[in-house]
């Protein structure tokens, strides 16, 4: 337990505090910059600093997600105080604290992520634009308007009304943080908000330049209670859970984004939800502005080398021993500057790489109407719009229907349906269809998951229509069975995904329901059967299976590297590649009757075997030679009945010889316990008698002896299809040269 206690103390030691405190040096002037940007006491950005640190990190379901104040949540909190004040503002953050408890309690974290990402990346993008608008106001010497789109129209103006000293320290801010990425390693230990703050307030001091300087005069000092917001409860109540929804999905994306950046646990998203719920609390109660997970302060925490809650909790006491000892030098900073850190950070939250995300997705429009709608409309109304037409795409795509015809070499028509087949796609899938020639031989693939009455009843219109004049139609349904389903007048139930027919890979042809062996029924009841299984099945090969591995036999084409001999019975029950789950290239097969290996230089001589593992070894450099065999095999049932079962196949008596030794094993180990279990046995002695010859081949004796090449036995039980090891019997045989 000692260990353990002084494992976890030195881990924290060495990982856990350097990075609390470059955390702690991000926190410090975003915190400030976030407080400024929502029109709230500065003091409230380093209150929820110190909460999001101590309260969340603690209680919170991420090790290295760090929480705080949310650029983000700026403009709600604006608004709010705007409509409200700042205590009764506090006062909603409490509650939506509450509300955030409550669903983590209820479990029901998981069901924010149905927000669709390209609504949230449009949403901060919003942000971000209307922050970096109204502090350039600031910047430039000027106040910020109530809107953007009037903070627009008023920067010409601002801008003919320049404040040189001012402008100045801003624009020194900018250049600073523009330049600070591309400095060396070493000094870009010092983060770059920091960094900007210090070179502008220190040019400022300097220079003596005519700035604004923050003023902290008794905000922490002039605490009160919250106070109940005033006004019509229905909007209040609104207030609070989009407070609560939009830290919540905030804080909860960043959460899963923030664990592909560590090896530590996963994140428990309702212990985080109900963890940033208290702190909300805790929070609001304190006169602190709403918190969240935030990604920029988590992935320098991730970066920094945290490694559990540890860095996140010492991040917030480093920022509340600022605050109190060290409070007074946050006068020094020029509010300026402060807002020239803001304007950076709002064109950041512009993410080209968010666009080209879900683009690649077709959500662009959902990602720009949300942008939109947060910039001229407000952030409620836009992130509604956002969501409604995510909502709108989905059931687009949902309804989306394609048609792809093509003709074949031999003429047939090749048509591929793909998509949901509802009632909004049955004009186009009609058009489509009815563009094939009447009289036309059509393979239809269905690559469908979900078909309603309305696309049934045209396929199966057209399918007659085609057929009556003279047309074969045979459709193939590549996943579930919605077609077959709806002919045999089966209830479709449950409406989405019946179940599936299992992969036609690998059945049985009779097994088939479907497929080139065995299509849907036609009109006139008979079953549609092609000349020749063969002849269907590498139609099928062609068709669906060869555009998938053609990559991958077209680099085997140049060269075979199989990594295993695998000597198996040419039993038609017996597939090497199901049973061991490889793929082309992997095994170098030799199927006989029974498994067999001929020792070197036996009677009944037989080159065939030998040839493939000198080939095996010395060509082709396997490092495994594995010996299979199967329950119910008939060659061993032909040596335990003497050669009888065999007597009217005098190749086969020959080739039984070399199961003889097998035999003779069967016999001396398990002859005083024959039972009905005798075959199975003698199959199973079989293959450590044939792993057993194997070592007669002098270069496999060699490269076994060397650790160059191992020996496996596997026994494949047919009937509960199960694969056992068998391990090899130590070696009595003399090498033969």
């Amino acid at each position: 337990m000692t260990r353990v206690t002084d494992s976890s103390a030195l881990s924290t030691l060495r990982h856990d505090v350097p990075a609390s405190l470059v955390v702690f040096l991000v926190a410090v002037p975003l915190s400030l910059g976030v407080a400024m940007a929502s029109g709230a006491p500065l003091a409230a950005g380093l209150i929820a600093a110190v909460v999001g640190g101590i309260v969340a990190g603690a209680l919170g379901g991420s090790a290295v997600q760090v929480s705080g104040p949310a650029a983000g949540l700026s403009l709600v909190v604006a608004d709010l105080v705007q409509t409200y004040g700042w205590r009764a503002t506090c006062m909603i953050t409490l509650l939506a604290g509450a509300v955030q408890l409550l669903l983590g309690v209820f479990r029901a974290a998981r069901a924010a992520l149905a927000v669709s990402p390209a609504v949230v990346h449009g949403m901060l993008a919003g942000v971000g634009v209307v922050i970096a608008l109204s502090q350039l106001h600031i910047v430039l010497g000027g106040s910020p308007q109530r809107s953007a789109l009037a903070n627009l129209i008023e920067l010409p103006r601002q801008l003919a009304e320049l404040h040189g000293h001012k402008i100045a320290v801003g624009l020194l801010t900018i250049g600073v943080l523009a330049v600070w990425l591309r400095m060396p390693k070493p000094v870009k230990a010092v983060p770059a908000p920091l960094a900007a703050l210090l070179i502008a307030s220190a040019s400022a001091w300097g220079f003596g330049w005519d700035v604004t300087r923050i003023d902290l005069s008794g905000t922490f000092t002039e605490w009160a209670f919250p106070v109940l917001p005033q006004g019509d409860w229905h909007l209040i109540m609104a207030s609070v859970l989009l407070v609560a929804l939009l830290a919540g999905v905030e804080s909860l994306l960043c959460s899963v984004a923030v664990d592909s950046m560590h090896t530590g646990p996963r994140a428990d998203l309702d212990q985080e939800l109900a963890g940033q719920g208290v702190a909300n609390m805790v929070a609001g109660a304190l006169g602190g502005l709403p918190l969240a997970g935030v990604i920029v302060r988590s992935t320098a925490n991730a970066r920094a080398g945290a490694r559990s809650r540890a860095s996140t909790i010492l991040h917030g006491v480093w920022v509340l021993v600022f605050a109190i000892g060290f409070g007074w030098t946050i006068q020094l900073i020029p509010v300026e500057a402060l807002a020239a850190l803001l304007v950076f950070i709002g064109v950041q939250m512009v993410n080209l790489g968010h666009i080209k995300k879900v683009h690649g997705h077709g959500e662009v429009p959902a990602y720009f109407v949300t942008m939109a709608g947060v910039i001229f409309l407000g952030l409620a109304e836009g992130v509604l719009f956002g969501l409604a037409l995510a909502a709108l795409l989905a059931l687009r795509r949902l309804t989306w229907v394609t048609v792809k015809t093509r003709v074949e070499p031999d003429g047939r028509h090749h048509a591929t349906i793909s998509g949901s087949l509802t009632f909004l796609g049955v004009p186009r899938l009609t058009q489509d269809l009815r563009a094939i020639p009447a009289g036309a031989a059509v393979d239809l693939d269905l690559d469908i998951d979900f078909m309603d009455n309305a696309a049934f009843e045209a396929i199966h219109s057209w399918r007659q229509d085609h057929e009556r004049l003279g047309g074969t139609v045979d459709i193939d349904e590549l996943h579930e069975e919605w077609y077959a389903m709806a002919v045999s007048g089966v209830r479709m139930y449950p409406a989405k995904n019946p179940a599936r027919a299992p992969d036609r890979s690998w059945l049985p042809w009779a097994h088939r329901r479907r497929g080139p062996a065995h299509r849907v029924m036609p009109l006139h009841g008979n079953p549609v059967q092609p000349d020749c299984q063969l002849t269907a099945g590498a139609r099928e090969f062609h068709r669906r299976t060869a555009p998938l591995v053609r990559p991958i036999f077209t680099e085997l084409a140049r060269k075979q590297q199989p990594t295993h001999l695998f000597i198996t019975c040419a039993d038609s029950r017996v597939m090497p590649s199901l049973i061991t789950a490889s793929g082309p290239g992997d095994l170098f097969t030799v199927r006989n009757i029974g498994n067999l290996v001929p020792r070197k230089g036996s009677e009944a001589y037989d080159d065939s075997v030998g040839a493939a593992i000198e080939y095996a070894t010395q060509v082709l450099g396997v490092h495994t030679i594995t010996v299979c065999g199967h329950s119910g095999c008939g060659a061993m049932a032909g040596l335990l009945s003497g050669g009888v079962k065999a007597g009217s196949l005098p190749a086969m008596r020959r080739w039984l010889r070399h199961g003889n030794h097998s035999l003779a094993r069967f016999i001396e180990t398990e002859g005083d316990r024959l039972d009905g279990n005798a075959l199975d046995t003698l199959c199973r002695v079989n293959v450590q008698q044939q792993l057993e010859n194997l070592r007669t081949y002098r270069k496999v004796d060699e490269q076994i002896r060397s650790g160059r090449l191992k020996l496996v036995g596997l026994y494949f039980d047919i009937g509960s299809a199960r694969v056992h090891m068998l391990p090899p019997v130590p070696s009595t045989l003399s090498v033969k040269t």
